[in-house]
């Protein structure tokens, strides 16, 4: 079969626009049109083996994130939508509407800082796609293909509409790039398990275009931090509704993401509109999955503090100092000392230090509240010091490097520079190694839950004929 790549997919010659176009292309339909033609027979046994990983990480953070308080409350909000639909609200007996479920379920992937990363668009693809493409897909009777291809477009978009803002500046324009970018890539699944083309794909980018939003202020203030989880929670369930107002024939901007006012114009200082369309490996390739319940931008330090520490056993009586350097956003931003929330605790270098040395890297439960006043934790963070590092802050934030030394009472310095972290796509997390995250965060909501028959459907998705198995195994289990 002839076919041709964009970012790496391969799909049957058209008569469709060339993908090296002129400065006066309409991207915004070119990229939709991709999207329409993002379809089961497109996806290679690479992909489907990609997705089975992320849809089992997502599985797993997203089971975990629901016995949050934010969540419980959130499950108490959908219950009086029970019955609306038949899209599961994970870890409960609820089925609702699409958009409800994609809300509640995107909230609770998002709660525990450990869904997966897109580090060049710095946002949280699959909390937001995948929560709008299951909760649809339940709706519209979908196959499990249909719903693996909707989510490779939705992640492509996202990834490409990053890219295309630049991500790193969005964020310091005080925008947060999850709910910003993610209700175009939830509009994009949906829209497609709707079976929208590229024309109703595009106007429910229109539609996207006014329900988008997401404030970075939650990172100023001690009190309502947690609306940070709640943001891939909106993105997911603006998605749906931006694509079911598409699907009702209600016009929107056909040009919403490079139009005069469209999403590049107002949110990004100095737009790349090429990135929209540019050739490379699929987004769903370029994801990064977190073994530790921390800002991505704080992993390779600790892999880092694990060659340096004698993997995290060094006492704190030897060492005199820790220095770690990497992008300019490490001392701008992740230096709190004395965070008050755990969401702070996850943003904050010296806290992470303190609670990796303290607990071990992977104790989901560091940075809960009742750890804030830890002793040994603060004291471990007392001696870090924090900079920047010129060729870390080059690479990023395709790349999120640090530099860590350790400074021993001895005089000795120990170094380790890491540029790809754990979990990366250049250092990835092996499936048994996703399998015992998603063990590790189910367990404390529901000690009996059976991990056997959730690994089970996720590994037979790609040839399962509904999404049903999938959900009876995510829902609230005896």
């Amino acid at each position: 079969m002839n076919s041709w790549s964009f970012r790496g997919l391969r799909r049957p010659t058209s008569p469709e626009p060339s993908l090296k176009p002129a400065e006066t292309t309409d991207r915004t339909q070119s990229l939709a049109t991709w999207a329409a033609r993002c379809t089961p027979d497109t996806l290679q046994p690479a992909d489907v083996e990609q997705l089975h990983r992320l849809l089992l990480d997502y599985c797993g953070v997203t089971y975990g994130g629901a016995d949050r308080p934010w969540i419980r409350s959130l499950h108490q909000w959908a219950r009086k939508f029970q019955g609306t639909g038949r899209s599961q609200v994970i870890a409960s007996d609820l089925q609702v509407a699409a958009q409800i479920a994609a809300m509640v379920n995107g909230a609770a992937a998002h709660s525990f800082e450990l869904d997966d990363t897109h580090d060049g668009s710095m946002s949280h693809p699959g909390s937001v796609v995948f929560s709008a493409a299951l909760a649809v897909a339940a709706e519209c009777g979908s196959s499990p293909r249909e719903v693996l291809a909707a989510v490779t477009a939705g992640y492509e978009v996202i990834a490409r509409l990053g890219r295309a803002a630049g991500a790193n500046r969005v964020i310091a324009a005080g925008y947060h790039p999850t709910p910003l970018f993610g209700v175009f890539g939830a509009a994009t699944a949906a829209a497609k398990l709707y079976g929208l083309d590229a024309t109703g794909i595009s106007r429910a980018w229109g539609h996207a275009l006014s329900l988008t939003a997401g404030s970075m202020q939650f990172s100023q203030e001690e009190v309502g931090a947690e609306v940070k989880r709640v943001h891939a929670g909106y993105g997911a369930q603006n998605g749906v509704i931006a694509a079911q107002f598409s699907m009702a024939g209600i016009e929107a901007p056909h040009h919403a993401l490079d139009g005069r006012y469209g999403f590049l114009t107002l949110y990004a200082e100095s737009p790349s509109p090429g990135e929209l369309l540019a050739e490379g490996p699929l987004a769903i390739h370029e994801i990064s999955l977190k073994p530790y319940a921390c800002c991505r931008l704080l992993h390779s330090m600790i892999d880092g503090l694990r060659e340096v520490t004698e993997d995290f056993q060094l006492p704190f009586d030897r060492i005199r100092a820790i220095r770690v350097t990497g992008p300019s956003k490490l001392p701008q931003q992740h230096v709190i000392r004395r965070p008050a929330t755990p969401m702070a605790a996850q943003y904050s270098l010296p806290f992470t230090v303190g609670a990796t040395l303290a607990f071990g890297p992977h104790r989901f439960d560091a940075f809960e509240t009742r750890n804030l006043d830890n002793a040994e934790v603060l004291r471990w963070g007392e001696i870090v010091e924090v900079g920047e590092d010129p060729e870390f802050e080059q690479a990023y934030p395709e790349h999120f490097g640090t530099h860590t030394e350790v400074v021993l009472t001895t005089g000795e310095v120990r170094v380790a520079r890491v540029l790809d972290s754990k979990g990366t796509a250049a250092n990835p997390m092996s499936l048994r190694e996703i399998r015992d995250k998603a063990a590790g965060l189910v367990a404390p909501v529901n000690p009996g839950f059976d991990m056997a028959r959730l690994e089970q459907a996720v590994a037979a998705f790609p040839q399962a004929g509904s999404v049903d198995a999938l959900h009876g195994a995510l829902a609230r289990q005896p």
